[in-house]
């Protein structure tokens, strides 16, 4: 029989899924796809991790419509949970292989003291608190305070920093959520203060992701000037010593400018490491110590000093969790796999193959590769496939949303939305069944 028959689940809507779709698409057309999903809504981070004020990198979303709508042997099955509605081994004996592509979606921990206590939250969660993810609307986070802190000098910390300094009228064409955007706005939030471990020329931020920093209605972001060097090292490579000095050059700017002169400070502290979180109950400081660098590597001094801190959020990565049959590597937080396989016909891309790191286009390069190396491996009898799946959906009453329904939200979402802004976004997977059920 022709591998073309085949059939692949893919699970996880994110762009690692997308791009193996897209891949099978190209180099296997006959190819019978079924996108599983735990949540209603596709795309993964493209909805619930970018931010609400990057509408411009959410377009990507439109590619992969186009993969879903283009293709006859393709289908998306949201609410659909992998370990709970449904098992790894039924999907193995369902389809021809299985692709796990559900990202990294746990925080990873800094291991201090302190750091159960409470207004301490990772990105993943905050984030997802005022990007509307169903997981994380309850999360309530007390912005009564006057100060907050962002562990992580990467584009997530800028983001997440950025959204607690923003206005609502820079929000008003965005899909942040109103309960996040109220308190954000109504918060007595003096001054945010993002912390690295080591200096600016080791920050993994982007310069257009710094330079919205400096240009925000009501915040003003603040960098000691003193500890910028002159220009990145001559023994960096051309490409990358160019990209460092414009971010240099982007810092100066921001070192310019006076703590106070907005109703929000963002400071820009590197070179430092949380050690202890302390308060009560809720967090009350946060204790750094002073590093230096050395060959690029961080090292402490022993100084330490403590700051105000009433909020913390840590974006320090973002790690899986193991599921049954996979084998998983404990101390990374991915799947073990040789070249993308994990074992015969199951297959792990994106977050959950590399770690959380590299840009979308990063994942299609890999998830190309993966789809590639799958199709290879091809082998045997075919197995049922879709039907098969129907089945067992049919008879364990699950309440599937397939893409036509996602449309139907998706349409519900741009009605409701404000003037300005893109959507408004459900919060809840029950309300979105109940929508669906009133069309």
């Amino acid at each position: 029989m022709s591998d073309d028959s085949r059939s692949v689940a893919i699970v996880g809507s994110g762009p690692g899924g997308m791009y193996v779709a897209q891949a099978l698409q190209e180099k296997q057309p006959g190819c019978k796809i079924d996108i599983i999903e735990k949540l209603p809504t596709p795309f993964g981070l493209i909805r619930g991790g970018v931010a609400p004020d990057h509408q411009h990198t959410k377009r990507v979303d439109r590619k992969y419509a186009q993969t879903i709508e283009g293709g006859q042997n393709i289908r998306f099955l949201g609410n659909i949970e992998l370990g709970k509605d449904i098992s790894l081994g039924e999907l193995e004996d369902i389809y021809d292989a299985v692709v796990l592509a559900y990202g990294a979606p746990y925080d990873n921990r800094l291991g201090i003291p302190g750091e159960n206590k409470g207004n301490v939250f990772g990105s993943n969660e905050f984030v997802g608190w005022y990007n509307c993810h169903p997981e994380f609307r309850d999360l309530n986070p007390d912005l009564d305070i006057k100060s907050a802190v962002v562990i992580g000098v990467g584009n997530v910390a800028v983001d997440v920093a950025r959204v607690l300094a923003r206005t609502p009228a820079e929000m008003a064409t965005t899909d942040i959520a109103s309960f996040a955007m109220e308190a954000i706005h109504a918060s007595p939030l003096e001054k945010i203060t993002v912390v690295g471990r080591r200096g600016p020329l080791e920050a993994s931020f982007t310069n257009t992701e710094l330079k919205e920093l400096g240009a925000m209605q009501d915040a003003t972001t603040v960098v000691d000037g003193s500890i910028l060097p002159d220009s990145a090292p001559e023994k960096m490579e051309d490409r990358e010593r160019k990209v460092k000095d414009r971010i240099l050059g982007t810092l100066r700017e921001l070192s310019l400018a006076e703590a106070g002169q907005k109703r929000r400070t963002i400071d820009l502290a590197f070179f430092s490491s949380p050690v202890e979180i302390r308060g009560g109950n809720q967090i009350e400081s946060l204790v750094l110590e002073k590093n230096r660098v050395e060959d690029g590597k961080c090292i402490g001094t022993g100084e330490t000093f403590e700051i105000p801190c009433d909020l913390l959020v840590t974006c320090i990565g973002s790690r899986a969790e193991a599921i049954d049959g996979v084998p998983f590597n404990q101390n990374r937080g991915i799947a073990k796999t040789e070249h993308g396989r994990a074992k015969p016909r199951v297959y792990a891309v994106g977050w959950l193959k590399r770690g959380a790191s590299g840009t979308i286009g990063t994942n299609r390069l890999d998830s190309y590769a993966v789809t590639e190396l799958m199709i290879s491996e091809f082998t045997g009898a075919t197995r049922p496939g879709p039907s098969a799946m129907d089945k067992l959906i049919a008879e364990r009453s699950m309440q599937t949303v397939n893409y036509t329904d996602w449309l139907q939200l998706k349409v519900l979402e741009e009605a409701s939305a404000s003037d300005g802004a893109p959507r408004k976004k459900f919060t809840a997977v029950a309300d979105m069944i109940r929508a669906l059920e009133k069309t």
